[in-house]
């Protein structure tokens, strides 16, 4: 890693962006600012030519994306992402870290917690602050047990994702992930509540508090 730690900014609110970059250059002794913006699609070239060691991502970013779809697209470039946000729905912060997120911090959070979570995140470690942990476990149950890859694919699936993506993001072939994905619905279908296609999915993770 340079001296100067590299990041990706993308957060909707400017004065936000700014606040953002003046508390990273102040505690970190400098830093480059690779892209400052909105746009997913504008930031991922600013990440292919000029590389990058944390982006810092808002989940509401007004642009017609999801939370997960966004992470997604962004987890492809290898760079850690670190969630600074003032949605707190666990089941968006879920989604997000099923989706590749290392990490999240409310925007809420004390300058300190914030530069915690950022060094963690560069040393490429997870990084969720005890009170988001807690509210993850505590609403994490669902009505049917899964095992934790299959609540993953789950997730991922019932988020829009192909089968592929699905797969790549768990580290796993595309049959395992279909693999998973059965025994989900096996598991549904026989407690009387079936999910046979992917919008029944979808609906029923969104009941069970997995995906926003």
């Amino acid at each position: 890693m340079p001296t100067q730690p590299r990041f990706v900014i993308l957060e909707d609110h400017p004065l936000v962006r700014e606040a953002l970059a003046e508390r990273l250059a102040s505690h970190l002794g400098g830093v480059e600012i690779v892209y400052s913006g909105q746009s997913v699609d504008d930031a991922l070239p600013a990440l292919a030519d000029a590389g990058a060691d944390c982006i810092i991502l808002d989940l509401d970013l007004a642009d017609g994306r999801t939370p997960v779809a966004n992470v997604t697209v962004l987890a492809e470039s290898g760079v850690p992402i670190l969630i600074v946000s003032a949605l707190g729905d666990p089941p968006a912060i879920r989604a997000s870290l099923m989706a590749g997120a290392s990490g999240f911090v409310s925007k809420q959070a004390a300058t300190e917690e914030l530069i915690e979570a950022v060094t963690v995140t560069l040393r490429g470690e997870p990084y969720t602050s005890p009170e988001v942990a807690a509210a993850l476990l505590s609403s994490s149950r669902t009505s049917i047990p899964l095992s934790e890859q299959e609540r993953r694919a789950m997730v991922l699936y019932a988020s829009g994702l192909k089968m592929r993506t699905v797969a790549r993001h768990m580290g796993v072939t595309e049959g395992t992930a279909q693999e998973y994905i059965k025994r989900v619905r096996a598991k549904y279908q026989l407690a009387g509540t079936p999910v046979p296609t992917k919008t029944d999915m979808y609906r029923m993770a969104r009941s069970e508090g997995l995906v926003p």
